[in-house]
């Protein structure tokens, strides 16, 4: 049996098995899914015959790909979206950047009302992170705190733009020009969304020095597990690389030999004159690289994407309309001045004014087979992990994070994902309706 006959057995596979099944009311609305067909099963099965199984001809593609779409020359892949965070934020810390190196106990600014893995990698190089207040209802950083939160061992600002919404691109990053930072853009939520600023319109994650993206299942496209990291910095780029490839100066790829033609000429630190070049390793890394299989995946996803993002546009826009005369209890979402966001997710918060609290709120939805789910961490720094750490020292509050506090207590999201059809749309604006009177 040759390969193409596997593939078309692959394809008739798909038509016979894996066919979506129609929404009927009362069934399970999940918050995210994945949406796929008999490409994304034929690349995987292809990737497999090949058994290649680590990085290749599919990652290739895909990097181009993605880096093409997103319109920067430099993007590289990784075995996860918070892995993708920490090679971002460890690049930084590279002896390469000179003084504008992060150095343990240098402070980066972030948000507390965020997902974990923003957050972590800011702790695990060592540095401090400082805490600045969020803004409702973009659900984002609030850029009027940028400057009380300044300090003279401030070296970054890493951020996310929350559930899509696009943070305030223009006030942080002219806040980062002013103040000499480097800007890291978490796009895991955000990824196809716009922002214009000068005149100019971009795509979230390119704007900063470095943009992150994840490729779980629940984001906007998937390969399973898997992220990306990309920037317009050629250094940045080597750096990023040479981290994610156990750290090696070398910039052959897997099962590639002497590309510089200098493999055995050289000299690196104090290692004997000649040393192979492929085992030179000019920084502490890791190994997070994906697999081709999981490229393979990628490669046919990102096709979808321009579609992916438009459906969910749409989903949002929708949700919004339908739920508008509900704002007298709950206030609804507002996306961010000049962007087009690219959204994850519907966030509601519980006003005061109204006589249902969040939990009770959500649990009628959920009793209704409706996925909900918090603003992530809520307030980073009340959770037991960080119970271990000494604000002032470990980290830094600056000002309040009452807004944070807000939001951990009294908001909520559902999903907007491409495979939400208009009856399950209604679905939830009746239920949610329901719930709050």
């Amino acid at each position: 049996m040759d390969k193409q006959t596997i593939l078309e057995n692959v394809k008739e596979y798909y038509k016979e098995h894996c066919s979506v099944k129609e929404y009927k009311d009362g069934d399970r609305i999940n918050y995210a899914g994945r949406i796929y067909d008999e490409e994304e099963l034929c690349n995987l099965v292809d990737s497999s015959l090949e058994f290649w199984l680590t990085a290749g001809r599919y990652n290739d593609e895909f990097e181009k790909g993605l880096a093409k779409y997103l319109g920067v020359p430099f993007c590289a892949t990784t075995n996860s979206g918070s892995s993708a965070n920490l090679l971002a934020v460890s690049a930084l810390t590279s002896p390469l950047l000179g003084d504008r190196r992060i150095k343990k106990g240098d402070e980066i600014i972030t948000v507390a009302a965020s997902f974990p893995t923003t957050v972590t990698p800011i702790i695990q190089i060592g540095a401090v992170p400082v805490f600045v207040d969020i803004d409702v209802p973009s659900y984002n950083i609030d850029p009027s705190k940028l400057d009380g939160a300044l300090s003279d061992k401030t070296k970054a600002v890493v951020i996310a733009h929350s559930l899509g919404n696009v943070f305030n691109l223009k006030a942080v990053k002219e806040f980062c020009d002013a103040n000499n930072l480097w800007l890291v853009e978490d796009n895991c939520d955000a990824l196809g969304g716009e922002y214009t600023m000068n005149g100019v319109t971009a795509k979230t994650g390119t704007i900063g020095d470095i943009g992150t993206s994840s490729f779980y299942p629940a984001h906007h496209m998937t390969m399973g597990e898997g992220g990306a990291v990309y920037t317009k910095n050629p250094l940045l780029n080597k750096i990023v690389r040479s981290l994610r490839d156990w750290g090696r100066d070398c910039v052959c790829t897997g099962g590639q030999d002497n590309r510089c033609g200098k493999r055995f000429e050289g000299q690196y630190g104090e290692l004997p004159y000649g040393y192979d070049h492929k085992y030179v390793y000019s920084h502490l890394g890791y190994n997070l690289k994906i697999t081709d299989m999981q490229a393979a995946i990628g490669c046919a996803q990102l096709k979808k994407l321009p579609s992916f993002v438009e459906k969910r546009r749409y989903n949002w826009d929708y949700m919004r309309d339908a739920l508008k005369d509900l704002e007298d209890v709950l206030i609804l979402p507002e996306k961010e001045e000049n962007s087009n966001p690219s959204w994850f997710g519907f966030i509601m918060s519980v006003k005061e004014s109204c006589k249902k609290t969040r939990d009770e709120i959500v649990d009628y939805i959920e009793n209704n087979n409706i996925q909900t789910r918090n603003l992530f961490a809520g307030n980073i720094v009340r959770h037991p992990c960080f119970t271990s750490l000494e604000n002032g020292k470990d980290y830094r509050i600056a000002g309040g994070l009452e807004k944070t506090d807000f939001v951990m207590k009294n908001s909520f999201w559902i999903g907007v994902y491409p495979g939400m059809t208009k009856a399950m749309l209604d679905k939830m604006v009746t239920v949610i309706k329901e719930s709050v009177k």
